[in-house]
């Protein structure tokens, strides 16, 4: 499963635990004879082992001590077991105390045979533990009554205790997310993390499922080598895998840099979180008792038994490449999981599909992907299974791949699926529903090339199109949609949709109203399986209408007006001087059009904390709208009264924000990583009536200030605006003009203009 040559820690975890286990055994022979006033003990064989003669308690090893899997800043988890001496807690002492002055961290406990298994009863870490107890040295007669009296009780009550595992796992997915899709992963208790592959390994000692197979084993290693490789990076035990320690981890696995890191981490975790899945499924199975018996026909060749997606008696994959689309058609269709033996033998009998492929080869696929939500868990299947990779060979060059920034939830394969999932939600409102769900399960396939990914993705798309079989007018399409899959989100949050020249351009580049309506949908699902950063109900409104706008240039027609302002945005206007609402995270202005608003209102967000997350910045007549998205820096918002009568000073020309800025600036704490320097760019041919200046940074509070007070000092006014935060990067656009009303023609005004924003931003 793994790729690359990885270094491993795994011997190095092993000297470990044998040198702590010499030390320990020292620690409790000592402590044995000073309580029996001897210089040593005589010693016997039992069972195999030496243990110390008549001593009656026993020193045990829990946890990744326990495993044999104890990573440099690991803690030591031990249970000293004892018949009823009355002098275990001198003994325990002369055992715990050096461990205390090592300095190495101690979960300890005192315990009979009958308390731990009371113990085990009612603390869920505490039976895990005991199941994997290993001795370490004393009576290992205790030891093995321990464990056995645990693991009776553990199998006895397996339907009880194997739901409380359950919860707990839930409990740890619910809190710490996925570990396959997470930019700073906790290695233990995230989804398909280290904690799962241990539950597993518990439900296999209740008897109630197989113990994790070797591609978990080899997954688990791998997890367990980056904790070990993040344990000696950071020199303390920690298991969240922060940004600014992947490369350097990376370093101690041998691995080029933190993109393979990252890339390997989340193989691994999709590999622990599937087997964890169907272990759940077993469970589930065994426990609620036999399931229906009967066969009931899905589709040609396949059949649901038991709950599961199964082939039909006396059919092979051999001789029919389709069957495996076919089955994973029906099983998302039926909302059922394709049976494991199934999947296997799809995957070992299948042979290649013929190119380009059959009709119903390609139709499968369509009807994979138009089950929408129940289609994910299937195409899961088939990738764990090596299976895509086969179907779409430029499938491995996306597999896995990390996106590394905040706004995106998933990696690049994931959110492929996630978007063509999403997609089948509008398939009644476009022309063509195959090419809208190939299209957006193809729509990043770029990312696995170098340079823009809209334009690689293009190349790639019209070779796997071909070779699935489409004519060449559906290729163009496909191709189109790949092409400009970014079109309509970056136009409607970046330019000015009044200006007719944005509306001329995306007409332009769609060519046809069937490509837009694709990509109108694309667009949706694309930024809904993006992240809830990436899409709101402020882009959904701006790209709506700016489909609306380009249907009517595609038709010939002009569109209809949208009214110049909303009934609360007109109702506000009505105040004369300036108006503003402060609702929850909305903030409106609307005011008499004045040079510099934008920017002054932005600041006294800034000064009362508050993060702009986008904004939008029109003109309508001489009356000025701004909408704000704002969310406070840290704890609760402030007063939305005491926000109000600021921005109302503000527009009144009673109230110098800067200073409040300029202390707000100098207790800032610089970020905690390296980030890339802020990027100005003059966009051309982006509109005839004024200059477009694009701006990306680094967001921080008071960069919308910043940026328009450096406008202002050029002698420009911010005519139009679109201001969005994608995780930590601020995309901001403006439309600015001159004094006169006019754009900015003279280059060395044009330098000036760059130079001076980012001086601003310094």
């Amino acid at each position: 499963m793994m790729r690359g040559e990885a270094r491993s820690f795994a011997a190095a975890r092993k000297e470990r635990a044998a040198d702590i286990d010499r030390w320990l055994t020292d620690l409790f022979r000592t402590a044995i004879s000073q309580r029996n006033g001897k210089s040593g003990l005589p010693e016997i064989e039992r069972g195999g082992e030496r243990a110390t003669a008549g001593s009656g308690v026993a020193l045990v090893a829990v946890g990744s001590l326990g495993r044999g899997e104890l990573a440099p800043g690991s803690d030591l988890d031990l249970v000293l077991l004892h018949n009823g001496r009355d002098d275990v807690a001198q003994i325990a002492d002369r055992i715990w105390y050096p461990i205390w002055d090592s300095g190495i961290g101690l979960d300890h406990s005192v315990r009979t045979v009958d308390e731990a298994a009371k113990v085990a009863r009612e603390d869920l870490k505490a039976v895990l533990g005991l199941i994997q107890a290993r001795h370490i040295s004393g009576d290992p007669e205790l030891t093995r009554a321990a464990r056995e009296a645990v693991l009776v009780e553990w199998r006895a009550d397996s339907r009880r205790r194997l739901g409380e595992l359950r919860e707990a796992a839930d409990n740890r997915a619910d809190s710490s997310g996925e570990l396959a899709f997470l930019l700073e992963p906790d290695l233990k208790d995230a989804r398909g993390g280290i904690r799962d592959v241990q539950a597993m390994q518990a439900v296999a000692a209740a008897w109630v499922a197989s113990a994790p197979g070797p591609r978990v084993r080899e997954a688990y290693e791998l997890l367990l080598d980056i904790r070990h490789g993040l344990h000696l990076v950071t020199a303390r035990g920690t298991d969240r895998l922060v940004l600014q320690e992947q490369d350097a981890v990376a370093g101690t696995l041998g691995l080029l840099d933190a993109e393979a890191l990252m890339r390997r981490l989340a193989e691994a975790g999709r590999t622990i979180a599937h087997a964890f899945d169907a272990t759940w499924r077993t469970v589930d199975r065994l426990l609620s008792g036999p399931a229906p018996r009967g066969r009931r026909p899905l589709a040609d060749g396949v059949v649901e038994h038991g709950g599961e997606v199964v082939l039909a008696r006396g059919v092979s994959p051999r001789n029919d490449p389709v069957l495996v689309l076919r089955a994973a058609a029906a099983a998302a269709e039926a909302g059922l999981p394709l049976a494991p033996a199934t999947v296997s033998m799809l995957a070992a009998q299948s042979p290649p599909l013929p190119v380009p492929w059959p009709d119903d080869a390609r139709d499968a696929l369509v009807g994979l992907l138009g089950a929408g939500r129940a289609a994910v868990p299937v195409w899961e299947e088939l990738d764990q299974a090596g299976v895509l990779v086969r179907l779409i060979p430029d499938w491995e060059r996306v597999r896995h791949r990390p996106q590394r920034n905040p706004i995106h939830t998933f990696t690049v394969d994931r959110h492929l699926i996630e978007t063509a999932a999403g997609a089948a939600a509008f398939t009644r409102e476009v022309s063509r529903p195959d090419l809208l769900l190939i299209g957006a399960l193809l729509h990043d396939i770029g990312k696995g090339w170098p340079g823009d990914h809209s334009s690689t993705g293009e190349v790639v798309v019209r070779d796997i199109a071909t070779r699935m079989g489409l004519p060449a007018a559906d290729v163009d399409v496909l191709a189109t949609m790949v092409r400009h899959h970014l079109l309509l989100p970056e136009t409607a949050t970046r330019r000015d949709l009044d200006d007719p020249m944005t509306i001329s351009r995306v007409a332009g580049a769609v060519g046809t109203r069937e490509v837009l309506d694709l990509l109108a949908a694309l667009a949706v699902a694309d930024g809904q399986a993006t992240g809830p950063a990436a899409w709101n109900s402020w882009k959904a409104s701006l790209v709506s209408d700016l489909v609306r706008r380009v249907r009517s240039a595609l038709n010939g027609t002009p569109p209809a007006p949208a009214p110049s302002l909303s009934p609360e945005q007109a109702s506000l206007a009505r105040h004369g001087g300036g108006a503003i609402r402060v609702n929850g995270g909305a903030v409106t202005v609307v005011a008499p059009d004045r040079p510099g608003l934008l920017w002054r209102a932005a600041g006294v967000l800034a000064a009362h904390r508050m993060v702009v997350r986008s904004a939008s910045a029109a003109s309508a007549g001489s009356t000025a709208v701004i909408e704000f998205a704002v969310v406070p820096e840290y704890g609760s918002p402030p007063d939305p009264a005491t926000l109000e009568a600021d921005l109302r000073l503000v527009l009144a020309g009673r109230l110098d924000i800067e200073q409040r800025l300029a202390r707000r600036t100098r207790s800032l704490r610089p970020p905690r990583v390296p980030v890339a320097p802020p990027r100005v760019t003059l966009v051309d041919d982006a509109s005839s009536t004024a200059t477009v200046v694009e701006v990306r940074a680094h967001d921080r509070p008071g960069l919308l200030w910043k940026i328009g007070r450096a406008f202002g000092d050029c002698g420009l006014d911010v005519r139009a605006a679109r201001v969005e935060t994608l995780g930590a990067e601020a995309v901001d656009v403006f439309y600015v003009v001159d004094r006169a009303g006019r754009p900015i023609l003279d280059e060395q005004q044009r330098t000036q203009v760059r130079e001076q924003v980012l001086i601003a931003l310094r």
